[in-house]
């Protein structure tokens, strides 16, 4: 089942969210893709990433939830896809998979690792980064509070798998991958555009879910940034978000 609270819009995303792929080149280096690999790129979104592995010489399959991040990737003259990480329909294609700020989208991690493991060649490898656990702590805390005291449904957890090492390592053993390794990076982050329009890029399909309507979207944000804003506003003027992601490799024998 997809995400409920994933929405994406390529141009907020464009604006808001340049810093997640730019940041996700450390793991494109940690992947090092090889000239003539087969590479499928797990939730490519708009695909900067999926250019940077092409221009690498790499075979490149893109694949995405979002039908509307999708289309701008394919508008960069990448193959991508409009596809369900949780349910891949590739067997024994690629020589590497990669995903970068994607699998912490995906409510079936189970799914993803049987998935992704069936998409390898024996030998294989899997590379990536995703939000790990306590990531955005402070920021998915401001926008609950303010849903709640504005009397908004909101789920009792929020609807991303932020996972700790070992529960991460644990999911992808048992389906059977070898020499996992798993780590927490704290990464405090930049937000040139300030918490509010991080909120409505990263939060468009958790605000649906809550049931804002579109007229009330922007005092939501406003006040929710000005909640975030004793942890996360900087003393001149700029915001940082309190990343932490969660960065892996292993192997399929």
């Amino acid at each position: 089942m997809l995400n409920p609270t994933s929405r994406w819009s390529p141009s907020d995303y464009a604006k808001n969210a340049a810093f997640v792929p730019e940041l996700g080149r450390a793991v494109v280096e940690l992947l090092a893709p090889k000239a003539g690999e087969r590479i499928l790129d797990l939730g490519c979104g708009d695909g900067v990433l999926t250019e940077v592995l092409t221009a690498a010489g790499a075979e490149v399959v893109g694949v995405d939830a979002s039908a509307e991040m999708v289309a701008a990737a394919k508008g960069r003259g990448l193959d991508a896809r409009v596809m369900d990480g949780q349910a891949l329909d590739f067997d024994a294609e690629f020589d590497a998979v990669f995903s970068n700020a994607a699998l912490h989208w995906m409510l079936d991690p189970e799914a993803v690792a049987r998935g992704v493991f069936r998409s390898l060649k024996p030998g294989g490898r899997f590379v990536g980064e995703q939000g790990g656990a306590g990531n955005i702590a402070q920021l998915r805390g401001a926008l609950r509070e303010v849903l709640v005291a504005r009397g908004y449904p909101v789920p009792a957890e929020d609807p991303q798998w932020y996972a700790s090492p070992d529960e991460f390592r644990a999911v992808y053993e048992a389906a059977g991958f070898t020499e996992v390794e798993a780590w927490l990076i704290d990464r405090p982050t930049p937000l040139p555009a300030g918490a509010a329009a991080w909120y409505r890029t990263f939060r468009a399909g958790f605000l649906d879910s809550a049931q804002v309507p579109e007229a009330e979207i922007d005092a939501v944000t406003a006040e929710a940034e000005s909640r975030a804003a004793p942890a996360l506003r900087q003393p001149d003027g700029g915001w940082i978000a309190d990343y932490v992601r969660l960065r892996f490799t292993m192997w399929k024998p």
